[in-house]
This record gives C-alpha cells, sequence and structure tokens, in this order.
C-alpha cells in the first residue's frame, strides 16, 4: 500500500510537469496579457490600433538596436519588441517589422552585422553613447538604438530610442503622417460631390460690376477640378448648374448659403431683370461646405464692390475643404498681426539687445502633426477648410471687418483657440532703471466678439497661495518664496473628465486672468460651456494698479477674501453670429480695392452674403499666453504643459485619440495635498494602530489554531 501512494506521488508529480509544459506551448500561440496599470500604458490605444488597421499598402519597421545592452536600455528593447508585436497583431496583412543585428560579433556573423551596419548608416542612423556601469566603473558605448520606416516612398525615421517613455505615440503619429492621406483615399467608400453653381446670366452683368473675366471662370474652375481630382485618386464627381430662376436660387440659398445676385433691368444697357449665383458645394456623406466665387464687399465712398475668385489659388483652397470633409485636413491658422506673438523670434530685436519673443518650441511641437499658415487679416483673408484658428495675444486694434472674418470663420466651422492676455507688460525705457514695469489693459475689440459668445475675461491677474515657488536670494533673506502670479493648478483644479483631459494631473500659469462664463449669452440647447481649470479656493485678483514684484504681494487675512477662479472653458456647439441683423462691416479701403466708377451700379442685390448660424463648432479660450512660451514649454513635448496645450490642438483638429494616447505616457501623478489633522491620523494610524491589527489578527489566528486541536483532540479522546 504504500509502495503504490509512492508511486501515486510520482505519477501526480510527472502529470503536473506534463501539464505546465503543454500550458507553456499553449501560450506561446494563443498570446495573453492583462494591463492592470490604471492608464493601460503597455496597452495599444485605439489610436494605434486605428492607425495600423487602416494601413492600405505595404508598411515595413527596420530596427537597429545593439544586443546585451545594460538596463535600462534591455527593457527598452524588449518593450520595443512587444509593442511592434502588438501593432502586428491589431494590424492586417500590410505591417511587418525587422530587428537587424548590428553587434560585432565573433564567426560568420560579424559580416552579417557589418552590412547591417552600413543599411542603418544609410537610413541616417547613427549610434548613440550610452553610460554604463561596468567592474565599477562608469563607462561609455556606443549604441544603435533607432529604427526606420518605409511605406511607399516615405520614410519617418527615430534615431534614438533611449526610453520607452512616449515611444507609442512616436512610432503611431510617425505611421499616421505617412499613412493618412493615401489611405483614407483608397478606402471611401463614395465620391466627394462638387457642384458648380455658374449663372449664365452674370455674364450680361459682369462688365457692370467689374468682373470682364467672369464669362471664362467656369472652364477655369472646372480645369482645376479635373487637375486636383487625378491628385486625389479620382475620388471627387463634379458637376456644374446653370440656374437662372430667383426661387431655385433662394431655396439654394436657404440650403447652402449660396450668395445670389439679382438685379432690375437697365434699359440703356439692353440688360433684363434678372438672378444668378456663382459659388461651390462640396457634400460628403451629409455634411457639405459652400465656396463662393464671387463675394461682395462694402467699401467707404465706393459702396458695393464685387471680386472674383482666382482659379490659380483655387486648388489649395478646395484641397483643404475636401480633406477637412473627409477628417484628414492638418492645416491650422496662426493669425500673424496685430501684434500678435510670433511663432519665430524677431532677429532684428536680438541683434538690438532686446527680447526677440516668438513661440519656437510650440512652433515645432505643432509643426511636427500639422501644417501651420499664417494668417494676416489686414491684407488677407480666412481661408476655408481650416479646422482650428489660433488667436494668440493679440494687441493692436482689430476693424469690424476683421472681426467679420474672424465671426465667419467661426460660422464656417473653424474652431478657434484663443491665448488672450488681460495686459500688455510695457518695459522700462532707457535711463528708467530700476523702475518697475507698466501694464496697460489689451483692447482689442475681440473681446466684444467673445462676450457675445458667452466668455469674458476680467482685466485682473489671479494669485493664488498654491504657486510655484522660488529660491530667494540671500540678500532678501534666503528660503523659498510664493510666486502667487504663476498659480500651480493640480487635483480638483484640473478637470479630468473630457478625454483629452485625462491624466492631467498637474500645470503651472503664469500671470493668468479670471474667465466670466455669461449664461444670458450662452442658448443651452445649443452650447456647451466645460471649465477645464481653475484656481484654488486660496486665491484672489490683483486688480487696478498691477505690481507683480513678490517682495510686495501678501495674501488676504481674511479667508472669505479668497475664492476659486475659473481659468479655462471650451464651448462647443452652434453659435449665433455676432453680426446676426447687423449691415455687414464695410472693408478698409485699400490701394488694391480701388476700382473704376463703373462698379457703382445701383440696384443690384447680393443675398445669404453672410451665415448667421454656425455649424458644429468649438471655442476655446485661455487667458495666459505665456503658456505657449518657450520657457513653459519642452521641447520633448513630455511636460504636462506641452501635453494639455498639444492636446488642445489636437482635440480641435478632432484628434482626440491622439491626445489620448499622449495623456497616457503622462507620469506626473502628484500626492493629494492633506492638511495637518490628515497627516497626523495617518502617521498615528501607521505607528499605532495597524501594528495592533496585526497583532490582533495573529492573536486571531493562533486562537483558530488552538480551538481546531482542541476539537481534534475531543473527536479522537486523544
Amino acid at each position: 500500500m504504500g509502495n503504490f501512494s509512492i508511486k501515486e506521488k510520482y505519477f501526480k508529480f510527472i502529470l503536473y510537469i506534463v501539464v505546465i509544459g503543454l500550458i507553456n506551448i499553449v501560450g506561446i500561440t494563443l498570446f495573453f496579457r492583462a494591463d492592470l496599470t490604471k492608464d493601460k500604458i503597455y496597452s495599444l490605444s485605439q489610436a494605434s490600433q486605428d492607425v495600423v488597421e487602416t494601413l492600405s499598402e505595404p508598411l515595413s519597421i527596420k530596427v537597429f538596436f545593439s544586443k546585451d545592452l545594460p538596463a535600462p536600455h534591455n527593457n527598452t528593447e524588449r518593450y520595443l519588441r512587444d509593442l511592434l508585436e502588438e501593432y502586428s497583431a491589431k494590424s492586417k496583412k500590410y505591417f511587418n517589422y525587422t530587428f537587424y543585428n548590428v553587434t560585432q560579433e565573433e564567426g560568420a556573423l560579424t559580416q552579417k552585422a557589418d552590412t547591417n551596419r552600413d543599411m542603418a548608416r544609410d537610413y541616417g542612423i547613427q549610434p548613440v553613447q550610452i553610460r554604463i556601469m561596468e567592474n565599477d566603473e562608469v563607462k561609455f558605448k556606443n549604441a544603435y538604438m533607432g529604427l526606420v520606416i518605409l511605406h511607399g516612398d516615405l520614410m519617418e525615421k527615430i534615431e534614438a530610442i533611449t526610453s520607452t517613455n512616449g515611444l507609442e505615440y512616436k512610432v503611431t503619429t510617425a505611421i499616421q503622417k505617412m499613412n493618412n492621406k493615401v489611405s483614407a483615399l483608397l478606402r471611401l467608400n463614395e465620391k466627394v460631390n462638387i457642384t458648380m453653381y455658374l449663372s449664365s446670366s452674370l455674364n450680361t452683368i459682369a462688365p457692370l460690376i467689374g468682373l470682364e473675366q467672369l464669362p471664362m471662370l467656369g472652364k477655369a474652375v472646372s480645369d482645376t477640378i479635373a487637375d486636383l481630382n487625378s491628385k486625389s485618386l479620382g475620388i471627387l464627381q463634379f458637376k456644374q448648374m446653370d440656374i437662372s430662376d430667383k426661387n431655385k436660387l433662394d431655396a439654394l440659398g436657404n440650403k447652402h448659403d449660396l450668395m445670389a445676385l439679382s438685379w432690375p433691368a437697365i434699359p440703356e444697357k439692353n440688360i433684363l431683370e434678372g438672378s444668378g449665383a456663382a459659388g461651390l458645394v462640396i457634400e460628403y456623406k451629409g455634411n457639405a461646405t459652400t465656396l463662393p466665387l464671387i463675394t461682395a464687399m462694402e467699401l467707404p465712398i465706393i459702396g458695393t464692390t464685387y471680386q472674383m475668385a482666382d482659379p490659380a489659388a483655387l486648388e489649395e483652397e478646395l484641397n483643404s475643404i475636401v480633406e477637412k470633409l473627409i477628417g484628414i485636413n492638418k492645416d491650422i491658422g496662426f493669425l500673424s498681426d496685430h501684434g500678435a506673438h510670433s511663432l519665430m523670434p524677431d532677429r532684428m530685436a536680438m541683434m538690438q539687445g532686446r527680447p526677440g519673443g516668438g513661440l519656437q518650441t510650440f512652433n515645432k511641437l505643432v509643426s511636427s502633426r500639422y501644417s501651420i499658415k499664417p494668417i494676416g487679416l489686414k491684407d488677407g483673408a480666412i481661408p476655408d477648410g481650416l479646422n482650428c484658428l489660433i488667436i494668440a495675444r493679440p494687441t493692436e486694434k482689430f476693424t469690424d471687418y476683421e472681426l467679420f472674418q474672424i465671426d465667419q470663420a467661426l460660422m464656417k466651422g473653424t474652431n478657434l483657440a484663443f491665448f488672450a492676455d488681460a495686459f500688455n507688460e510695457i518695459m522700462p525705457q532707457q535711463g528708467q532703471m530700476g523702475m518697475p514695469p507698466s501694464y496697460e489693459p489689451i483692447d482689442t475689440g475681440l473681446e466684444k466678439l467673445f462676450t457675445h459668445y458667452g466668455i469674458k475675461i476680467k482685466k485682473a491677474y489671479v494669485l493664488d497661495k498654491q504657486s510655484y515657488t522660488h529660491q530667494a536670494p540671500k540678500n532678501m533673506g534666503g528660503g523659498e518664496q510664493n510666486i502667487y502670479f504663476a498659480p500651480m493648478l493640480k487635483e480638483k483644479s484640473i478637470n479630468n473628465t473630457p478625454g483629452f483631459m485625462d491624466n492631467i494631473k498637474g500645470l503651472i500659469a503664469m500671470q493668468i486672468s479670471p474667465l466670466e462664463l455669461l449664461q444670458e449669452n450662452i442658448d443651452a440647447d445649443k452650447v456647451t460651456a466645460t471649465k477645464l481649470l481653475s484656481s484654488s479656493d486660496e486665491s484672489w485678483l490683483m486688480e487696478g494698479m498691477i505690481n507683480l514684484n513678490p517682495m510686495f504681494i501678501t495674501p488676504p487675512k481674511q479667508k472669505d477674501e479668497m475664492k476659486s477662479y475659473d481659468l479655462a472653458y471650451i464651448l462647443s456647439g452652434t453659435f449665433t453670429s455676432y453680426f446676426k441683423g447687423k449691415t455687414i462691416p464695410q472693408k478698409e479701403m485699400g490701394e488694391k480695392d480701388i476700382t473704376d466708377e463703373k462698379t457703382k451700379i445701383k440696384g443690384i442685390a447680393a443675398e445669404h452674403t453672410s451665415l448667421e448660424t454656425s455649424k458644429p463648432a468649438q471655442i476655446f479660450v485661455l487667458p495666459c499666453s505665456s503658456m505657449l512660451g518657450d520657457n513653459m514649454l519642452d521641447p520633448e513635448g513630455r511636460s504636462t504643459n506641452s501635453t494639455f496645450i498639444l492636446n488642445i490642438i489636437d482635440h480641435l483638429n478632432g484628434e482626440d485619440k491622439i491626445a489620448m494616447l499622449r495623456s497616457k505616457q503622462q507620469t506626473l501623478n502628484p500626492i493629494d495635498q492633506t492638511t495637518p489633522f490628515g497627516r497626523g491620523i495617518i502617521k498615528t494610524f501607521n505607528i499605532i494602530v495597524l501594528p495592533i491589527l496585526v497583532i490582533l489578527f495573529g492573536l486571531g489566528v493562533l486562537a483558530k489554531r488552538t480551538s481546531r486541536k482542541k476539537k481534534i483532540a475531543n473527536r479522537f479522546n486523544a
């Protein structure tokens, strides 16, 4: 009996070994991994899955990574292998990757490694120097740690992968950048319809309104669309309509906001009463955009003047509109005049020893994903097809006509990002050394526009006890000094509910102003207001006389003098035009606007020249332009300030999945603030209560075992 028991034990042991072996074999083919991290940092995000699932042409990744690297670089290689394996698992047949051996080894593999290193250098991948600890000595070693992505004739590379932080974001955005347009066009299951409404009746009055070239416009536009169609894989379906009936034109105007002209009979010119329209309607899956071919403009003295679209410039604007409709537009407008921030520094100012300004880091980070188009309103216009227009701290007055352009861009569905300042800081001039800067309230006219939309910037600065601190100079007493005008936003100050705000745990603002939401100006059924940032409950305002010298700023003594202030909002929905029911403002006349007297034809009426209700759009307002400054953003885009700004831009361009992917890699997780009493309770619990609980648990286990022994003894009468 005992021998059988021993055999049975051995049999079970061998059976368990076989089962474990079979489970491991099954695990090789049926891979499964559970990601238990809160932000799923080890799982492929939805944005990454979408990118590889929509590949329509082969994409290859060549990885050049040296072997046997010390920690943490060996973990980086392992993470990269796992990441590419997950890409491959989620993709179809078009994704593949290869790791190339570039490590010098003995024997026959040396020649192969040399060939691979030559290949890496041909692709522009050079070894990087890493620091290693060997035999208790710090040494430096050259190692290959890069990859190349090939897609058709396009190539992107990541030269140095020294960390896992943000690696998925870099790979995904690189693939998306190469794949976007080609794959999007190939997977369209229906055409983009372009209808040109060009009434031949307009030819009779064209010479009278200064448009002698109008009869040739139809062919020029048709040729432009044909050229664009050939570059867009034939996704455009074009037709031309000649409508002169007033009732039909009114119906078109109401449906598509297509501008129509009507005129009385002019006997001396043998012209009969009539009407006509000239415009393009671009439609895709129920969405439509109208591009006028004739625009009407009010000029001082001259009155109404008419301009015809330039066929040479039409292709770029049409392409932007088509890309926006199918969801691949990457154009961002950036206001370049009216004293707004410049993307590049002022070289002349730097040569003269003055600050050059410029948003170089912001420009670099945004340009890596979008095409930034400078928009000058003084001499130009806001093109149709923009997803977003960024307005960064303008300081000069806008004319009503320029405000009209911004308003109409919003009506057409262009999102607005307004980074404003309440004050303009005026530095003391030479000979006034030691004098503090003065602060003049900024009034550009944009304020009334955004007030109409429902948001108002107060002329004040928010000061906060929860603020940035720095080491004070020794001659000022030393120690830590609070910079109260640089609030530290964290915990309840940040709304993490929107997906693009997820994992944003801490931000630093500088000279930020409070916002006031004007509920009476917001139609709650059409517009949703979401507060993104606010100050702490220990905040107060500096108004009137502004002096930001930290030595002269002290918090209020009374608690009731402090409260939280709203600092950033995003409004979403359909907005009402500021100019609804108002006369369209006149454009200030420049030299190119001077026209011949023959444009003064009375009785010609232009209808549907402006939009009164917007398409779905968004307005983001942050009264702190310094958050775009080079000192607030890091070039790699890894800080929370950078992540926040880039996520806002992505959200306004319909790239929420990319914003969520970027936030997933954000590792800042500050400890919740507690009161001294709360900290005392926690300390007491850890020092006294927790050990007592452990002792009581041990006594309970001992009592249970003793009771069990007694029961067994009583059962067997031991």
